[in-house]
């Protein structure tokens, strides 16, 4: 199966439509597929459901999608840095469905390991918990998570060979894997791809068989929050 492709463009013809649910890797501007979210730009596809830890700032990231309004729905566990997902979501234009971070990423990979639902404590009494089933474990409540099942993954890995195994780098690691594990296709923006045979097989992050498509490039590298201490003075 032939998984390489020129540019992102490429990479994700046919697989974009109206109304899907994509799951993005990344946290907050570091590991995110900036390549593959300036493609869905591009396209103009529209009322997209995006499962991502945060929607990356104003202006870059999924901060894009959000200018262009192509985004309908977040589910996300981090909104603070972004004043435009904030204006769309006090005005009403965006629906916001809100987890926990370790939620999120449990329901990510339980939709990668094909589990429907697990119970977790973690929201429990808060308003995580409304509307959601609450079981009892061993005198202790529970309530019912939904593991993410999207139409689409797409993540940003540092390496990759020809048949999809992924390496992450550093912080990228976090949300990437189970972005990419709960998605029918997933498709890997990199920035090498190396000989097959190279990688060392302990140290492969992702399995290739859970991706489907790769394109390499170029990436920005911003930071996301510059902190700098003041020059001594003698």
């Amino acid at each position: 199966m032939q998984k390489v492709y020129a540019n992102a463009d490429e990479a994700l013809d046919g697989l974009l439509k109206e109304g899907m649910l994509i799951a993005a890797g990344g946290f907050g501007l570091c590991g995110i597929p900036e390549l593959l979210i300036d493609a869905i730009v591009k396209s103009g596809v529209r009322n997209l459901t995006v499962a991502s830890n945060n929607c990356g700032v104003d202006g870059f990231g999924l901060g894009k999608l959000l200018d262009t309004k192509q985004i309908s729905k977040m589910m996300s566990s981090y909104v603070g840095e972004n004043a435009e997902f904030m204006r769309q979501y006090l005005s009403g234009e965006l629906e916001l469905e809100f987890n926990p971070q370790g939620t999120l990423a449990e329901r990510m990979r339980a939709g990668g390991a094909g589990i429907p639902g697990f119970y977790t404590k973690t929201g429990v009494g808060t308003q995580i918990a409304e509307g959601k089933e609450v079981k009892s474990f061993d005198g202790e409540d529970y309530i019912l998570e939904r593991g993410i099942f999207a139409d689409l993954s797409i993540v940003k890995a540092w390496k990759a060979d020809d048949t999809g195994n992924l390496v992450f780098r550093k912080t990228a690691r976090n949300f990437n894997p189970p972005a990419a594990m709960c998605g029918r296709v997933c498709v890997a923006e990199v920035e090498e791809i190396v000989p097959r045979g190279s990688l060392d097989p302990d140290l492969i992050h992702l399995p290739g068989i859970y991706v489907h498509r790769i394109v390499q490039g170029q990436h920005e590298k911003r930071i996301e929050q510059r902190t700098t201490r003041k020059k001594e003075t003698a």
